[in-house]
């Protein structure tokens, strides 16, 4: 992937607070409609948990309406900001926990699940956890046959215990496997021009490498 793609460095954010919020924004939704919604934010000014803390949610709900389910992360951006901001005296001091207890942290707060928690460890904190979506597990599935419905943590555990534990690199890894979900392995797959096919189960029926343990 990375011959094809060049080293990747994914997420879209100039700061920890810009990547904090697109994480939240980014459940149940594409990125194009995302981006909307970073603009809006950045143009009043909010793109900050600080600033999110003082805001009324209805005027959070106008600013990320192009995200969809605007209502309800409106409500999660709130509540959140404000709870770091009581809690930590801002997002570096959530930020800098220890790694493990960063992530129990943020999956304790509701509206946090698994990747959305990985992601804002990997990329807002700067902090080796591998991250699992919807591309990872599709692809894992049809390259190598892991089983369509592994557990995140099972999944997550397949690549930390066969990767060195490096930011750079589970932060490449993970941008490849997005790049090559939306170029390639989508729903409907463009298996012939993909630069796994050569490894994968379901662009080879015949050939059947080993799975990997999960």
């Amino acid at each position: 992937m990375r011959s094809v793609f060049g080293f990747l460095n994914w997420w879209p954010g100039d700061t920890e607070d810009e990547i904090f919020i697109g994480a939240i924004l980014t459940q149940q939704t594409t990125w194009l409609n995302v981006e909307k919604a970073i603009s809006n934010l950045k143009g009043s000014r909010a793109l900050s948990i600080r600033a999110l803390s003082r805001m009324e949610t209805s005027d959070i709900e106008k600013l990320v309406r192009p995200s969809g389910y605007y209502r309800q992360k409106a409500g999660r951006l709130s509540s959140l900001s404000s709870k770091i901001i009581s809690d930590y005296g801002s997002l570096s001091g959530l930020l800098g926990l220890d790694t493990k207890i960063l992530r129990k942290t943020l999956l304790d707060m509701r509206g946090i699940g698994p990747e959305t928690a990985d992601s804002i460890v990997l990329y807002a904190a700067g902090k080796p956890t591998f991250v699992i979506d919807a591309y990872t597990r599709r692809i894992m599935h049809r390259v190598f046959g892991i089983p369509a419905d592994i557990s995140y943590d099972s999944l997550k555990a397949v690549f930390e215990s066969a990767l060195p534990q490096k930011l750079e690199l589970y932060k490449d890894f993970h941008a490849q496997f997005v790049e090559l979900g939306k170029r390639y392995c989508k729903t409907k797959p463009a298996c012939g021009e993909c630069p796994a096919a050569k490894l994968c189960r379901y662009a080879n029926p015949k050939f059947a490498p080993a799975r990997l343990k999960a």
